[in-house]
């Protein structure tokens, strides 16, 4: 059976996800703790980041890696159209969505965890040792907008990602205003982009993931209502 290494609040980890559920296949979620369990995930793929999907002795890192990976091993329900024009497209809107939608939101995800302590334990898996929960959620709010503008996520980049995420999500609104899909009529690698990179704008209320009740439905200020 496949292995996914994940983070369960992972963007890139959701639409891997959502691409194998989309091509039917099975697969064991690995659940990956921040700090300590990423040493093995360094060990497997020699780096650091998730998601990482194990195929028997195959290792493949980077969630657009994998989607290339499975239309060339698991060719069903393509993720990726041949023909040139929607091929082209859809490589396109993927790579918009990781730069655009993907760094974005974790600016304006890092504004609301700056802000509540609880919403910062919360994001994290419930595997997550409790010493490592308590010490994330005793940082002090001021400490960490000072920390936020070593890494871009300033005040003011904050807000001005929240804006620009505004732009985008009305944009993706106006080429969904007619049709199901972004690129031709089935779901393709970029609508599975989008919608995982989405994740941290809102949380999905369903039981799809596991994540605490009190964060289902939520998200952030702002864009999430």
């Amino acid at each position: 059976m496949l292995e996914l290494y994940q983070f369960e609040m992972s963007q890139y980890s959701e639409k891997v996800r959502l691409m194998l559920d989309y091509k039917g296949l099975a697969y064991r979620k690995i659940e990956v703790t921040p700090g300590i369990g990423q040493i093995d995930v360094y060990r497997l793929s020699g780096q650091r980041q998730v998601p990482v999907l194990k195929d028997g002795s195959t290792v493949i890192a980077d969630s657009t890696a994998i989607a290339f990976y499975l239309d060339r091993q698991y060719p069903d329900r393509p993720l990726i159209p041949t023909e040139p024009y929607p091929r082209g497209l859809c490589l396109m809107m993927e790579e918009w969505a990781d730069e655009s939608i993907g760094v974005k939101s974790r600016k304006a995800l890092f504004g609301g965890l700056s802000q509540d302590q609880n919403f910062r334990t919360a994001v994290l898996p419930t595997s997550t040792p409790d010493i490592v929960k308590t010490i994330i959620s005793s940082i002090p709010s001021d400490i960490l907008k000072v920390l936020g503008f070593g890494v871009g996520a300033s005040p003011d980049e904050v807000k001005a990602a929240q804006d620009a995420l505004r732009q985008d999500l009305e944009a993706l609104s106006l080429i969904l205003l007619d049709k199901p899909y972004l690129v031709g009529d089935r779901p393709t690698l970029a609508d599975f982009a989008v919608a995982g990179l989405s994740i941290l704008i809102k949380f999905p209320s369903g039981p799809y993931l596991d994540i605490p009740d009190n964060l289902k439905g939520k998200g952030i200020p702002g864009l999430a209502d």
